[in-house]
């Protein structure tokens, strides 16, 4: 199996559940609060490791507890924390999500992911190796995750872009990404498939929610449908999709066989609460019936 390296964010997501979202100047009982090791790069890496692949982590936390948590999590699922830096420059990231009949609202403070440098990514990708897989996101320096991105390619790894939050600023880059993986908001805010072929990408894998997922290779489109499952939490989904299908792909598994993967793992975290604890062992996936 090739090496995942996941280069993104580490949160401390603050999770809280409403019977509705309220209005502006509203205040309104909830219920169900509870912290959970968050962040999209985190969540990424989490859920490659738990789904059986051999994964490294680079990002930054705070000197503080919520940053020691983070690591611990990681470590705990089975991922290598090594190129995690720690700095006193700010408090770790913290993301707010309200959770409202399976849908999330999420808002970010960026804290020490703001601080990912160039230097972190060239210490990191050192002794990555052609093949590798490369994998990151959008919460961090968009001139960072573009210059990892840029490195990975250089170095032949098999680059892919979750581009959440989605943001246009990112596509300068695009020409070093071989598979994105957007929903159907962020490939609109993006430009659409044309736009994003025409950049240079390769593949593009749309998430769907509930009606699945669409591959696209610029000559064809196909799309599949996912497991059907009663969602209780989406907030990991995509995440641990992505995960899945960096697992496949360092397995050797075709593209198909990866998104169908990461697919499965991606419904079964949606039947739990929270981001991290909600994705799946490798063994519950390949044993789970629906």
């Amino acid at each position: 199996m090739k090496k995942i390296y996941v280069a993104g964010s580490l949160n401390m997501d603050l999770c809280i559940e409403t019977p509705y979202m309220p209005k502006a100047g509203e205040t309104i009982t909830g219920g169900g609060f509870m912290t959970n090791g968050g962040g999209k790069g985190a969540n990424q890496a989490t859920a490659a490791a738990k789904l059986g692949g051999k994964v490294r982590m680079c990002g930054v936390v705070g000197e503080d507890s919520f940053g020691e948590i983070l690591l611990r999590n990681l470590s705990s699922a089975g991922a290598d924390v090594s190129f995690v830096r720690k700095s006193g420059k700010a408090s770790t990231g913290i993301a707010v999500i309200i959770v409202s009949g399976g849908d999330n609202r999420i808002i970010l403070d960026k804290g020490t992911n703001a601080l990912l440098t160039e230097e972190d990514i060239d210490a990191f990708l050192n002794d990555a190796e052609e093949g590798d897989v490369f994998l990151t996101q959008l919460e961090n320096p968009f001139s960072v995750v573009g210059y990892g991105l840029q490195k990975a390619k250089e170095k032949g790894l098999f680059t892919i872009l979750n581009p959440a939050p989605a943001d246009p600023a990112i596509s300068p880059w695009f020409a070093y990404v071989d598979l994105i993986t957007p929903n159907e908001s962020e490939l609109e805010l993006l430009g659409g498939k044309r736009k994003l072929f025409a950049s240079g990408i390769r593949t593009i894998v749309t998430t769907l929610g509930s009606a699945g997922y669409e591959i696209a290779d610029g000559k064809s489109s196909v799309r599949y449908p996912c497991l059907k499952v009663k969602a209780i939490d989406t907030t990991a989904a995509g995440d641990t999709l992505c995960g899945g299908l960096a697992v496949g792909l360092a397995e050797g598994k075709s593209l198909a066989d990866a998104c169908a993967f990461g697919s499965k793992a991606a419904s079964i975290a949606c039947t739990r609460r929270g981001a991290q604890q909600s994705i799946p062992l490798r063994d519950e996936v390949l044993q789970y019936q629906a």
